[in-house]
């Protein structure tokens, strides 16, 4: 154990004491959310936070100080899995300790059936699925011997940020072999557009100024819903807020990128020209293995019709590397079509079994480490290098970024193809604001400007 881990135990350790240095006893009135993992994760974490707020519990400043920890969990990758192991080992001690102290753990970890997780970890006092809050209410509604569904509104923060997460769509139905996320949240389920519509007025009136629309296949909304609306339907609906000044949406997937969805992000004027559409593989053969329901062909000429529609879009994707049996050969077809379609940023990780999965049950994980390493640091090369000469393109030029915070005593802001920009000014508060900046540095990961 490593001397700052040891030291992050030690800390957990002491206990809140009151005023004359006694421990805090008292009741259940404070709480802490740790989130690891996706967007949709973070809009769990917010709307928890919000009705925590409701019943009357105040954020605690830090883990140490909490009556109440919640672990927002991701096994999306081992990586993120480790994390949240990690951090659940570091409180086993903390939360004996304190017998008073409740533990919560939500998230993708937590799947419908829990028994071996309440095994590994029974320490823990609530597990719960993505999206279900009811189990931890429950419980902080006996200890405060309350009506907690009396107390509860709209999880509508009362100070929101700039930009807000809109959850749109929940869980998956493709069941790619690599991913335990449909096991986990579910079958898709679409929000009604007036619902939404009502949650991006509520929150545009309490200063939001951009959204981002989430589903793990955003572009498969109201597929689902009586009347069959899809994303573009959204889309015009959120464009006709006025106090709205932006709208993006992600995660989309090729099987559901149609023609009027693009068309939609070229002629409404709120829609940013952005698209996050994962590739995953350049390969055939693995994209069939990944059960992704198109191949290479049909991929390229989806990115083909929209840079044919949307002038200026930037596009990123989504990348495994090392996935069951990918030869070199393989990796090689992937890594030429990341260099001839030139995305804005790429995300690439190693390809990690997942419990549960099909590629778990059914294929081997025959790709060493060390060449899933290598394969990964070659495709970031490129990327870094492809990057540069995009962001290159536009020195010189006056883009318009949306403000959202001061950040090393510079403002930072994205444009509407999702780039950072920062740029420095004293004299006013330029949060919320659509700002014009003339670019004067380029980067591969940000933009450096002045004010115009």
């Amino acid at each position: 154990m490593t001397q700052q881990t040891l030291q992050f135990v030690r800390n957990l350790s002491k206990p809140s004491t009151d005023m004359f240095g006694q421990p805090d006893s008292s009741k259940l009135d404070n709480y802490y959310i740790w989130t690891v993992g996706c967007q949709m994760n973070q809009a769990d974490s917010e709307r928890l936070s919000v009705a925590l707020d409701q019943i009357g519990l105040k954020q605690a400043p830090s883990m140490r100080e909490a009556k109440l920890i919640v672990l927002n969990s991701c096994v999306v990758r081992k990586s993120a899995e480790d994390k949240v192991t990690g951090t659940l080992g570091l409180l086993k001690p903390i939360r004996l300790a304190n017998p008073s102290r409740i533990l919560a753990v939500m998230g993708c970890m937590v799947g419908p059936d829990q028994t071996s997780l309440k095994k590994q970890f029974p320490y823990v006092d609530v597990f719960m699925r993505p999206q279900d809050y009811k189990p931890l209410l429950n419980v902080v509604g006996e200890r405060l011997n309350i009506d907690w569904e009396g107390s509860i509104g709209a999880p509508i923060p009362e100070k929101p940020n700039v930009s807000a997460y809109i959850p749109i769509i929940h869980g998956c139905d493709l069941f790619c072999s690599f991913c335990i996320i449909p096991y986990r949240r579910g079958r898709q389920v679409s929000r009604p557009i007036r619902e939404i519509a009502k949650e991006v007025q509520l929150l545009t009136a309490r200063g939001v100024r951009e959204v981002t629309l989430l589903g793990q296949t955003v572009d498969a909304y109201g597929a689902d819903l009586p009347s069959k609306p899809d994303l573009a339907d959204l889309l015009h609906e959120l464009n006709s807020i006025a106090s709205l000044e932006r709208i993006r949406f992600l995660t989309s997937h090729p099987m559901f990128m149609t023609n009027r969805i693009i068309q939609a992000v070229a002629e409404l004027p709120k829609v940013c020209e952005h698209i996050n559409l994962p590739v995953q593989a350049g390969d055939d053969t693995i994209l069939q293995r990944m059960r992704r329901t198109y191949d290479r062909e049909q991929y390229l000429d989806l990115v083909k019709r929209i840079r044919d529609t949307i002038p200026g879009v930037s596009l990123t994707t989504d990348v495994i590397v090392g996935f069951c049996g990918e030869t070199p050969e393989q990796f090689d077809r992937t890594f030429d079509l990341l260099a001839e379609v030139g995305f804005d940023k790429v995300h690439v990780a190693p390809y990690s079994t997942r419990p549960g999965t099909i590629a778990a049950r059914k294929l081997a994980d025959d790709v060493s480490q060390e060449e899933k390493t290598r394969r990964r640091q070659e495709i970031e090369d490129l990327q870094k290098q492809v990057v540069s000469k995009i962001n290159e393109r536009l020195l010189g030029q006056t883009v318009e970024i949306l403000v959202d915070k001061k950040s090393r005593g510079k403002w930072r802001g994205r444009t509407r193809t999702d780039k950072l920009v920062f740029f420095e000014d004293n004299e006013v508060d330029h949060t919320g604001r659509l700002t014009k900046v003339e670019i004067t540095k380029t980067g591969p990961w940000s933009l450096q400007g002045i004010l115009v």
